[in-house]
């Protein structure tokens, strides 16, 4: 079994060699790894880093424009083989620590969807949240689980796991940080279960490279009603 691990990176040269060390330090016992990082023209030291690194085991691509998380993720999953793929952030607020028990509900044929929550998680996930975003994910999650039935917790988390069968024949249209709700909403029209597991997190603020604000979240209000009732 071969798990695809797609990096979107944008202008992450303090971060993105320790979260590749953590990813391919990941012990996944029969498992093999596929890492696959595209570079959304970073205007820091990044892309010159990853142009440097001499690591035949990792798939790099480079945009030649600034385009967005999504479509950074959208050009990932082109070249993504394995039979489980999961979504890394460059920026260490997630642990590739944690691949083992996100990855267990699909190997064991519990579900193909896995979320991991930083909300079902210990309390301190939620003093790790930046305050404006913690409100904005409740917001965004409630109007989830209203709008296609579920009950989930963390909408916006970036660790999303699925088979790969999962996506076969969806038309990803996000380019930027609408890349969430889309494929949430597309996941569950499609009639999958998302399996939520806990997961820690240590949130970063505007100064140490946050980049998401609030009109990501308005957006992401408008798509989550958008794809209830178009594809």
């Amino acid at each position: 079994m071969k798990l695809s691990i797609i990096i979107p990176v944008y202008n992450e040269e303090k971060t993105i060699l320790k979260v590749l060390d953590k990813v391919k330090k990941v012990k996944l016992n029969d498992i093999t790894k596929e890492i696959i990082l595209v570079d959304d023209f970073s205007t820091d030291g990044t892309k010159n880093i990853l142009s440097e690194l001499k690591d035949s085991s990792l798939k790099i691509f480079f945009h030649q424009k600034n385009h967005g998380k999504g479509a950074a993720i959208r050009t990932a999953l082109k070249h993504a083989t394995g039979d489980i793929i999961i979504i890394q952030d460059a920026d260490l607020e997630y642990e590739p620590e944690e691949y083992p028990k996100l990855l267990e509900p699909i190997i064991e044929n519990e579900t193909k969807v896995v979320y991991g929550s930083r909300l079902k998680a210990i309390r301190k996930n939620i003093k790790n949240m930046y305050k404006l975003h913690y409100i904005g994910n409740t917001v965004l999650t409630l109007m989830t689980n209203l709008l296609y039935g579920t009950k989930i917790t963390d909408m916006e988390t970036c660790y999303k796991v699925f088979r790969k069968e999962v996506i076969k024949d969806m038309k990803l249209k996000a380019k930027r940080f609408d890349f969430e709700p889309e494929i949430t909403a597309k996941i569950l029209k499609k009639g999958y279960k998302i399996k939520e597991v806990p997961i820690n997190f240590v949130g970063r603020k505007f100064d140490e490279g946050k980049k998401i604000t609030w009109k990501d979240g308005i957006k992401a209000l408008y798509y989550l009603i958008k794809y209830r009732f178009v594809d």
